[in-house]
């Protein structure tokens, strides 16, 4: 079985109804990215950046998976350890939709960080009115999302199985978020086949060596037949 490299973005959750949240003129549901979405933007109104992410977490609640991450959970049943599977997205649709192991890039919705001790918590409701710290008992949770200006979570891990791969895929995403935006490039120029599956032209999609168009719910149960039927 080849080794095969899985970076999937907002596209593949939108299909299950859950927003991309970025609108045409660039704002989060109403609001600037500097304004929820940077440390800054917590320290100087936490309560507004709690409010944003505890609704965008609420939202889960009326989204189920699809056939796209149903069909990625039957690739890892599969290839087990040969798979790496990495995302953009912060939802939890690909575990709800069987996947076991997802390196997330930027964060988890249902997760809470305390900068106080460094815990990490499953998080299902508010943070918005300060609660305590389940590990060390101070009020100093805050989203477990990577903002602009902080670095993406588990990179070293990802550059080498990226490095390593046989096979790249790229599903959903836009292409213009780094270094996620990077990584077929870099896998393609360590000897993996890359393939995008996309509903619509990423910014970098020229750079794949195939590249097909349509809804992630129809594309990616094909793929992942093609890639087991090999």
């Amino acid at each position: 079985m080849p080794r095969v490299v899985v970076l999937t973005g907002a596209g593949i959750s939108a299909e299950s109804g859950l927003r991309t949240f970025r609108d045409a003129d660039g704002l989060w549901e109403g609001h600037r990215p500097e304004d929820v979405a940077t440390p800054e933007a917590y320290q100087r109104d936490p309560l507004l950046v709690h409010r944003f992410y505890d609704a965008r977490r609420a939202a889960l609640l009326g989204v189920r998976p699809n056939a796209a991450h149903e069909a990625l959970a039957q690739l890892e049943a599969a290839l087990g350890d040969d798979l790496f599977l990495i995302t953009q997205n912060v939802d939890d649709l690909h575990e709800r939709g069987g996947s076991g192991r997802v390196v997330h890039l930027h964060g988890e919705l249902r997760s809470a960080w305390c900068l106080a001790c460094g815990a990490r918590h499953l998080w299902e409701g508010s943070l918005g009115s300060a609660p305590p710290c389940p590990s060390c008992a101070v009020r100093a949770l805050r989203p477990d999302i990577v903002w602009f200006g902080e670095p993406p979570y588990w990179m070293p891990e990802v550059l080498e199985a990226v490095e390593a791969a046989d096979v790249f895929c790229a599903i959903g995403t836009s292409g213009l978020v780094y270094p996620a935006a990077g990584l077929g490039e870099l896998a393609a120029a360590r000897g993996a086949r890359t393939i995008e599956l996309n509903l619509d032209a990423s910014a970098n999609a020229s750079r794949f060596h195939e590249v097909r168009r349509g809804p992630a719910s129809l594309l990616v149960p094909q793929w992942v037949d093609e890639v087991l039927g090999e």
